[in-house]
C-alpha cells in the first residue's frame, strides 16, 4: 500500500459511527507528513529519534535508534493481529 492509498484508507476510517464527517484526505496527509516526515522536512518521529528519544505508539509498537538507524519494534496489539489472534 502506498502513501496515497494509506491516506485514503485512514481518511475513510475517521468517519464516526454517529454520522460525523471523515477527515479529508488532505487533512490526513498533512498529519502523516507531520508525524512521518517528507524529503524536505523530518517528521516528529525522526526529530525525537535524533534527540535520543524512543517513540512509543501504545500497543502498536515503537521506534528507537540503533547505531544511527531507525528501528521499529512491533507491540502486542500489532503482533497479535498479524498472528490472527485478534479480529
Amino acid at each position: 500500500m502506498d502513501k496515497a492509498r494509506l491516506v485514503a484508507a485512514a481518511s475513510e476510517a475517521t468517519a464516526g459511527h454517529g454520522g460525523e464527517r471523515p477527515l479529508a484526505p488532505e487533512e490526513v496527509g498533512r498529519v502523516f507528513d507531520a508525524v512521518f516526515g517528507t524529503v524536505e522536512r523530518p517528521g516528529a518521529i525522526a526529530q525525537a529519534l535524533r534527540r535520543g528519544e524512543t517513540v512509543s505508539l501504545g500497543s502498536f509498537g515503537g521506534f528507537h535508534s540503533e547505531d544511527g538507524t531507525a528501528a521499529f519494534r512491533p507491540g502486542t496489539a500489532l503482533t497479535e493481529y498479524l498472528r490472527d489472534r485478534v479480529r
